[in-house]
């Protein structure tokens, strides 16, 4: 008898699952994808690193609810997107690892992406946290 947790053998359909069943077969795989890109790719381990300063950080933070979900959100959206980025980036190296231009323009276009959501992550932080700081700053010097 077959492993179902295993792909199937090249060229034979992949069996399909409903119900309870493919949602536990769908966050095993997620949790699959983050532990490999934990495992292979430096800057998904940075960015993990700063999120687990973030996030509590996000959560003490004297703000209203809103600012805090959109705080914990800017910090997931990076690590969402450099997820994506990774799976462009390894997808691009199955298929050749040869130089060619279109290769070149879509891990362009994913460093792109991370980069902007990294953009989104410290201006979102900036203007919630930064008058906080500027504050908490100021009270120190003045004493």
């Amino acid at each position: 008898m077959t492993d179902p947790t295993h792909s199937s053998p090249p060229g034979t359909p992949a069996k399909k699952r409903s119900g309870p069943l493919r949602a536990l077969f769908a966050l095993r795989h997620s949790c699959d994808g983050v532990v490999t890109t934990l495992r292979e790719e430096s800057a998904f381990r940075q960015e993990v690193a700063l999120a687990v300063i973030l996030l509590p950080t996000a959560l003490l933070m004297p703000v209203g609810a809103i600012e805090r979900v959109l705080l914990i959100v800017s910090v997931l959206l990076v690590l969402m997107v450099e997820l994506l980025n990774s799976s462009i980036e390894a997808a691009i190296d199955r298929i050749s690892l040869e130089r060619h231009e279109l290769s070149k323009r879509a891990k362009d276009c994913g460093s792109a992406a991370v980069t902007m959501a990294l953009l989104i992550c410290a201006v979102t932080w900036g203007v919630f946290c930064g008058p906080i700081v500027y504050r908490w700053l100021r009270a120190a010097v003045s004493f």
